[in-house]
């Protein structure tokens, strides 16, 4: 499945001109052959945006999932976006997964909150794992700061994920982790991991892009650079099930070793 990454901020604050930019984005994507486009996380509203969290906050079915799920359909290509989730008086970190028809297919709530700017606005999931059926691979969600934890990512292994998308925030000094963990957590999992992130300043912040889409080979299909880019690159199944057939990982696994762990 061709999957086109958009390494974008968008406009912060504004979520009827950040829904303009994913418009847009699909569209181009739907041109190049793409069965799905991932947005960064929290596309919808802005990342830095303070108190504007909380009041843009929406719930997972709320007007602006509508507003997705017509680009979605208009385009004929399944969208995974982050946005500030609200239900009742809570509100997470999420992502959603909208299919190329415009069914909601899987919502993920991020479960490792980085920093004192995300404990201050969200509250963490509690559901490790989340997944979707979507043109002939089963696709997971995660965002950001969760990629780092290993026994997240192998948590998705263990139960067949193949195309993880990770919408990101990912900020300066951490650049690494897009460059070097991203490749190495697709490589140890046999997976493709779809690590999409934001661009330039942002209040406090520096989002440093470099999107990009690792393989099971640990090699990046496609790598943006530091500004804004819509990249592409495909997911292959018949590539994937070789290479978790060659490579031993998750078959040499022992887990009665590894209680210490939790």
């Amino acid at each position: 499945m061709r999957t086109a990454l958009l390494q974008s901020s968008g406009r912060p604050g504004s979520v009827v001109e950040n829904l303009k930019v994913l418009d847009e984005a699909a569209g181009r994507a739907a041109a190049a052959g793409a069965g799905l486009v991932a947005a960064p996380e929290m596309f919808l509203t802005g990342y830095a945006i303070g108190d504007g969290i909380a009041r843009l906050a929406e719930p997972a079915d709320g007007d602006s999932a509508d507003a997705v799920a017509e680009i979605a359909t208009r385009h004929g290509v399944a969208v995974v976006y982050g946005y500030p989730e609200r239900e009742g008086e809570t509100v997470y970190n999420s992502a959603q997964l909208i299919s190329a028809d415009g069914t909601r297919l899987a919502n993920y709530r991020k479960t490792h909150l980085f920093g004192c700017f995300e404990r201050d606005h969200f509250t963490p999931g509690e559901q490790p794992v989340v997944q979707a059926d979507l043109n002939g691979l089963r696709v997971g969600l995660m965002i950001c700061y969760d990629v780092e934890f290993p026994e997240n990512v192998r948590a998705h292994a263990l139960v067949g994920t193949d195309l993880l998308v990770v919408p990101t925030a990912q900020m300066h000094p951490f650049q690494f982790v897009a460059e070097s963990v991203v490749p190495v957590r697709a490589f140890e999992n046999q997976m493709y991991v779809a690590y999409v992130n934001r661009v330039g300043p942002e209040g406090e912040f520096e989002f440093v892009g470099l999107s990009t889409l690792a393989g099971p080979d640990g090699i990046a299909r496609t790598r943006a650079g530091r500004g804004e880019e819509l990249v592409l690159a495909d997911a292959d199944p018949d590539f994937l099930a070789a290479s978790r057939e060659a490579n031993p990982y998750l078959k040499d696994r022992r887990p009665g070793l590894y209680g210490s762990l939790v």
